[in-house]
């Protein structure tokens, strides 16, 4: 059986369980690790999926306002100048873009609160060359589309899609995360326990990958 088959197999079984909620719940998938050394090999990866799983709130740190998202100007700057303002900010947005040419100044007003908080605008997904309208709505097309997979503990869990897309659907966002999971591991599938997938009100399912 391939891996496909199994994580449609572990889809399905979550399909029949009884605990039907009446919100569209999201489907994490958790890889559990072993033998892995997170001082040495923690890694820090964003992943394009192929089914979008939501709108994220995204705000941008930009020289003019924009229509297409939430903009902060550098003259807003010191509107932030106490941490609490800078963590409500943190909680209103999913993820933040910047203007290359502001990243010193963010990351001097706000790298404090939004590093740790791992929403700092990156080069791999967030740092733009330039506000043209064109850049902005690739990057948001990309962003809606993608997750970022932080490696912290030896338990590795991601959501990789609501419960309302299809089967097939759900299952070829998580084959592409579990790939570029396994990618990443120095031992490959050595490095890895199990792999699970559930649903946010209900229990894990084994994948038996």
């Amino acid at each position: 059986m391939s891996d496909e088959e199994k994580f449609l197999k572990a889809i399905e079984k979550l399909r029949n369980s009884e605990n039907k909620r009446n919100f569209d719940q999201t489907v994490d998938l958790i890889v559990n690790l072993k033998e892995f050394d997170l001082r040495k090999n923690a890694f820090n990866i964003f992943i394009q999926l192929p089914n979008k799983i939501k709108n994220k709130r995204v705000a941008g740190f930009l020289e003019k306002k924009s229509s297409l998202v939430d903009t902060i100007k550098k003259e807003d700057f010191l509107k932030f100048k106490e941490k609490k303002e800078i963590k409500k900010l943190v909680k209103k947005y999913d993820f933040f873009i910047a203007n290359a040419k502001l990243m010193p100044a963010v990351a001097t007003n706000f790298g404090r609160i939004l590093g740790p908080a791992g929403k700092m605008p990156s080069p791999q997904l967030g740092i733009l060359p330039s506000e043209d309208d064109k850049i902005i709505e690739e990057i948001l097309k990309k962003i809606n589309s993608s997750v970022r997979v932080v490696v912290k503990e030896p338990s590795i869990k991601v959501g990789v899609a609501k419960e309302s897309l299809t089967n097939e659907q759900i299952m070829q966002n998580a084959i592409r995360i579990y790939n570029k999971i396994l990618d990443s591991l120095p031992r490959k599938k050595d490095n890895i326990r199990n792999v699970k997938i559930k649903l946010t009100m209900d229990k894990p399912v084994v994948t038996e990958i």
